[in-house]
């Protein structure tokens, strides 16, 4: 099992999670995170630290394809270890269903 950061941190951008996570597996995008599916060792301590509840372990239906998304996008974006703060946009677009429009590919600054 591994955990994957879904839709819901599309324009949010919490990162609650990278300061509990031991193994600094979570990649940091212009507008959104992931975790690196081969790094994470399953342990569950980032899951509770989400606000926008957008962690989910892969053994839920339907997450072949977070799985694979997230492993192309940290193989690209620079790790992330600190908090910093959410995006301006976090409170409105948090719950918001349709996030994959507001994507985008560019890595964020890592740190």
């Amino acid at each position: 099992m591994t955990y994957v950061v879904i839709e819901n941190c599309i324009a949010c951008k919490y990162t609650d999670c990278v300061e509990v996570c031991p193994v600094d597996c979570f990649y940091e995008g212009e507008n959104t995170l992931v975790i690196h599916p081969d790094e994470c060792i399953d342990c569950g301590v980032c899951e509770p630290e989400c606000p926008a509840d957008a962690i989910r372990p892969d053994t839920e239906p339907d997450m072949e394809k977070w799985v694979e998304f997230n492993r192309k996008y940290a193989e690209l974006w620079p790790v992330i270890v600190s908090k910093k703060e959410p995006m301006a946009s976090a409170e409105e677009m948090d719950g918001k269903s349709g996030k994959m429009e507001f994507f985008s590919e560019a890595p964020g600054e890592g740190g």
